[in-house]
């Protein structure tokens, strides 16, 4: 139900300018008044001449003081319109930045000129709180069109099969059971990892006190055997390292680190490390691989969603859905972290999640 609209906040600003100036008027002259009259006698004075008494005085005085009120009135009013209308200046610059935004245009920026006060900080505030609005939003355009392609090529691969086998009477039924898992298994590792990154982004748990150094060690121990395979060593170290969050988003996020270590490495005599640091106020946990000289350009495109290289199609460890170290920037995000990727001399990739430390 609409509330009915009163008086504007530039009229009852110029309402209040305009009483505390009458206010002020009339408590002026009723002193000045009554200070000056209680010398006057109010009976009739003998002189030589004519002497104004009390009441001579007050029938003079009052049709002045009554001009003067009206002329106070009217400088209040006008001189009170006048300074509301530029104090509110400000706040219609930014009530119409924020209909623009309110219209869906995220471009405009207030850009408040002039020294430092309250409305410039909240200009300011507003002007960042845009800007964040329009990156979060372009990168959620970004991930839904990734998103929706992601989850269409398995859906369309099921498709083409089903419509081969359809008119293919010789076909190979077992083949064609193994190929839809396969591709089946895929949107649903899809499925799941955009649920967990979108999990992340909401901030869906509650905070426990967990010990990156033993979510390390797990994380070392369930990739062995596919270190293994390939060839990698690796190596877990480092202090406990305490810190408050999700355990099960944590783990996560520290088997993608290790997981994306291992695969992306030397084709033999590959190493990754694995260690945490403590700081007064941090936590850090840095994952470490050798591996291709990497590129700076190329390093800052890694956390982006369903960057995948040629290679994944070749490989089955790495035919992953490309949101491995996505999801990993989401987490530590989410956990008031930060997450910094840097080339590694000689080759390779190094991570340093950093998270705060929980209050002793």
């Amino acid at each position: 139900m609409p509330r009915a609209r009163g008086l504007s906040v530039r009229w009852r600003l110029t309402l209040s300018y305009a009483a505390i100036v009458i206010v002020s008027g009339v408590v002026l002259l009723t002193v000045v008044s009554a200070w000056l009259l209680r010398y006057v006698p109010d009976g009739a004075i003998v002189a030589d001449r004519f002497v104004p008494n009390r009441s001579d005085l007050v029938r003079a005085f009052t049709p002045a003081v009554v001009v003067a009120l009206v002329v106070l009135l009217l400088i209040g009013v006008g001189g009170g319109w006048l300074l509301a209308g530029r104090m509110l200046a400000p706040l219609d610059r930014i009530g119409h930045a924020a209909r623009l935004a309110a219209e869906g245009s995220l471009s405009h920026r207030i850009a408040m000129e002039g020294r430092g006060d309250e409305f410039r900080d909240l200009a300011d505030v507003f002007d960042s709180m845009l800007e964040r609005l329009e990156t979060n939003m372009a990168e959620q355009k970004r991930f839904a069109a990734n998103a929706s392609h992601e989850l269409r090529t398995p859906l369309a691969i099921s498709q083409a099969l089903l419509e081969v086998a359809r008119t293919d009477p010789g076909r190979d039924a077992d083949a064609l059971i193994g190929r839809l898992s396969e591709v089946n298994t895929r949107a649903i590792e899809l499925t799941e990892a955009l649920l967990l990154l979108s999990r992340a982004d909401r901030r869906a748990f509650t905070n426990e006190p967990v010990d990156l150094s033993l979510l390390a060690e797990e994380a070392v121990e369930t990739l062995a055997p596919l270190a293994d395979r390939r060839g990698v060593s690796l190596e877990v170290g480092g202090e406990e390292a305490p810190a408050l969050g999700s355990p099960a988003l944590l783990q996560q996020l520290i088997m993608n680190l290790v997981h994306n270590a291992v695969v992306h490495n030397l084709a033999s005599g590959g190493m990754v490390a694995v260690r945490t640091h403590v700081r007064p106020r941090s936590v850090a946990l840095v994952v470490e691989n050798t591996g291709e000289v990497l590129a700076p350009g190329l390093v800052e495109t890694l956390v982006e969603p369903f960057q995948r290289g040629a290679e994944r199609e070749r490989d089955p460890d790495l035919a992953g859905v490309g949101l491995g170290l996505a999801i990993a920037q989401r987490i530590t995000e989410a956990h008031d972290g930060s997450l910094m990727l840097a080339p590694r001399d000689g080759g390779g990739l190094n991570v340093t999640v950093w998270l705060p430390r929980p209050p002793a």
